[in-house]
């Protein structure tokens, strides 16, 4: 046997053994990727950054965060993460905005091809820029009835739960206004602050430093209890217009996941990590500072809320004449 032969063949017994040693390790062996599927500086892009790191103190590899955003409510991270290996190295960081990402085409699954992992939400308001006309709901409201459809309004993607609650405004009050898309969350405000849109739903957590700030103005909370913020309370949308408990309140729920198809292993090793983080001292105090409730189910009950938000949220976009796709297709029930 020549000595090229023998180094050959010396290489792949090596090559077998690093890799067979690799495939005994425990997981996770290797650093993790969460792909968070809205842009950076939004509230899923910051829930998942602290929860990671807090995450990172009970595992012996890191977790790096990125950002894969497009697509139709998020379609473009659900579709990249579905698209790796479900051996739990890469997970998605998303919302409860992603579910309907089906029914408006974006991707053919329904959500229960994730194991979910929520952190917390916060509850949406319609704020306008600092400098606008309108100080009431009422005055915004009624300046869109008038001119229908040229008041332009920003909340988020197509199909989050941003865009929902402006349709579910439009819908109770009887106003129609120019839904502008973006990218997230940030984009949106950053867009209303200068003066591209008139007005912006996204969270009270996303929204507060820029309401303390003087850059935003709150006018109505889109849940049944008004909120206090940087000494002023805006008031329910629901003492406003009589009806608006047919549309809301729609909540958040915001996290990760990782393929349900992924391993007992894996799906253990985070649950417990999981688990430690949300228990911690950190994500108290982070919830309360930024306006968050936090939630820490995951898993099958994780599955159940989204579920649940799945086919609320396809039913009500069908009803308001937003889906691409019809929900009893895609195997979704009637809530």
């Amino acid at each position: 046997m020549t000595s090229g032969a023998v180094k050959l063949i010396t290489a792949a017994v090596l090559a077998a053994g690093v890799g067979g040693a690799a495939a005994a390790q425990e997981y996770p062996f290797r650093d993790i990727t969460t792909a968070v599927v809205w842009g950076a500086g939004g509230g899923t892009d910051s829930i998942n950054r602290m929860i990671m790191a807090e995450m990172e103190k009970h595992l012996p590899v890191s977790i790096n965060v990125i950002n894969q955003t497009g697509g139709v409510a998020g379609s473009n991270g659900l579709v990249y993460v579905m698209n790796q290996p479900d051996d739990g190295y890469t997970l998605v960081g998303l919302s409860e905005s992603n579910v309907t990402a089906a029914v408006q085409g974006g991707w053919d699954k329904k959500f229960d091809y994730w194991y979910p992992f929520i952190v917390g939400g916060s509850p949406d308001l319609i704020s306008v820029p600092a400098d606008s006309p309108y100080n009431t709901l009422e005055e915004l409201v009624d300046a869109a009835k008038a001119e229908p459809g040229t008041i332009p309004a920003a909340a988020s993607g197509a199909g989050s739960i941003h865009h929902l609650n402006l349709l579910a405004i439009q819908n109770g009050a009887g106003a129609e206004f120019l839904f502008v898309p973006y990218q997230g969350s940030a984009p949106g405000q950053e867009a209303a602050i200068a003066g591209e849109v008139q007005l912006v739903v996204t969270s009270l957590a996303e929204q507060a430093a820029l309401i303390e700030g003087g850059q935003l103005k709150p006018l109505a909370m889109l849940t049944p209890d008004s909120a206090e913020i940087a000494g002023t309370t805006v008031p329910s949308a629901f003492d406003i217009y009589d009806g608006l408990d047919q549309y809301l309140p729609l909540m958040q729920a915001i996290g990760f996941a990782v393929h349900d198809s992924a391993s007992d292993e894996v799906k253990g090793v985070l649950g417990e990590a999981f688990e430690q983080a949300i228990a911690s001292d950190v994500v108290a105090e982070w919830a309360e500072t930024n306006n968050y409730t936090v939630s820490g189910a995951y898993g099958g009950e994780a599955q159940e809320i989204f579920s649940t938000l799945e086919s609320n949220f396809a039913y009500t976009l069908q009803e308001l004449g937003a889906t691409e796709v019809d929900p009893a297709s895609l195997g979704i029930e009637r809530p």
